[in-house]
C-alpha cells in the first residue's frame, strides 16, 4: 500500500513545531514540555492535517523499555509528540527548566482529545483491547461525551498477524475516515505498531496504554489528590500487586538511578 502522506500548509502550526520548541531529554528520549491545552489543539489541528504520524505517552516504564531497547527507544523518538505521562518523568523534564509543563497522562489526553473531537466534529477510532472492553468502552464515552463520533473499532486477534491480515486492518482503517485513533495495545506493543503503520495511515495514533481500562471501568484510577501527588503508581501497584511488582522492582530504582546520573552530568544519554 502506497504512503498517503500529503504536506502540511506552511501557514497551519503543528505539534512537531510546539514540541521542537519546548522539550526535555530523559535518558535519551525527547520528551514534550507542553500544557494539556497545547497538547490536545496540537494533536487535533495534526489530525485535521491528514499527515499521519503518532503520539506516545510515556511513563518510567515506557522510559525504561527504551532505555533497554534500541526499537523502543527509536519508536518513542520517532514519535510526533511523547508526553510525560507520570509525575517521575515530568519532574526530570521540569529540572531542565520546562517549569510551566503539564503531566499529560493517556487517560486524561484521552478523555479531553475526544471532548475537542465532538466539539470539533472529528471522528476518532479505537484499536486495541477485547471486544467486551471496547463495548463498554464505547458506551462510556458516547454517554459522557454528546456528539463523540466513533467510526472505527478493531479489537486484534492475540497472534501475529499476515501480511494480508495487516493490510486489511490498515484499509479498513484508512476507509473509516477516522482523523484521530487511540491505540491501546500496552507498552512497548503499541509504540512499536503505530511506528510501523503511521507511515501508511492518515489520522494521526495516540498510544494510551491502559485508558481503554480505565475509560470502560475495568480498572479503578486513583483518586485525584494521589494523582496530583505523583502517587498514582502506589494505588496502581496496591490495586494489581502480582501484575505490577516485577515491572516496578525492576524499572523504578533503575529509573532513579540513571535519572540522578544524568542530572548530575555524570552521564549522557
Amino acid at each position: 500500500m502506497s504512503n498517503v502522506h500529503s504536506e502540511v500548509p506552511p501557514s497551519t502550526p503543528t505539534l512537531r513545531e510546539l514540541v521542537d520548541g519546548s522539550h526535555g531529554n530523559v535518558l535519551g528520549v525527547k520528551v514534550a514540555a507542553l500544557t494539556m491545552e497545547q497538547a490536545v489543539k496540537g494533536i487535533l489541528d495534526w489530525g485535521k492535517s491528514g499527515v499521519g504520524g503518532y503520539v506516545c505517552f510515556a511513563p518510567v516504564h515506557s522510559i525504561m523499555e527504551a532505555h533497554d531497547h534500541p526499537a523502543v527507544k527509536e519508536a518513542l523518538n520517532g514519535a510526533v509528540m511523547v508526553s510525560p505521562d507520570g509525575g517521575p518523568v515530568a519532574s526530570v523534564v521540569a529540572s531542565q527548566g520546562h517549569r510551566g509543563l503539564e503531566r499529560l497522562s493517556g487517560p486524561d489526553a484521552m478523555l479531553e482529545v475526544c471532548k475537542e473531537a465532538a466539539h470539533r466534529g472529528v471522528k476518532i477510532g479505537l484499536y486495541g483491547s477485547t471486544p467486551e472492553t471496547l463495548a463498554l468502552l464505547q458506551q462510556n464515552l458516547t454517554a459522557s461525551i454528546p456528539g463523540l463520533q466513533i467510526g472505527y473499532v478493531c479489537s486484534p486477534p492475540f497472534k501475529a498477524l499476515s501480511d494480508e491480515e495487516k493490510d486489511a486492518i490498515i484499509n479498513d482503517i484508512a476507509q473509516s475516515g477516522v482523523e484521530v485513533l487511540f491505540v491501546g495495545l500496552g507498552c512497548p506493543k503499541q509504540e512499536l505498531w503505530m511506528k510501523e503503520n503511521a507511515p501508511r495511515l492518515k489520522p494521526v495514533l495516540l498510544g494510551v496504554g491502559a485508558a481503554f481500562d480505565f475509560h470502560a471501568g475495568k480498572l479503578k484510577r486513583a483518586p485525584d489528590w494521589m494523582r496530583n501527588n505523583n502517587l498514582e503508581w502506589f494505588f496502581r501497584f496496591a490495586s494489581e500487586p502480582k501484575r505490577l511488582f516485577g515491572r516496578y522492582a525492576k524499572h523504578n530504582p533503575r529509573f532513579l538511578w540513571l535519572t540522578f546520573l544524568q542530572r548530575m552530568n555524570l552521564r549522557k544519554f
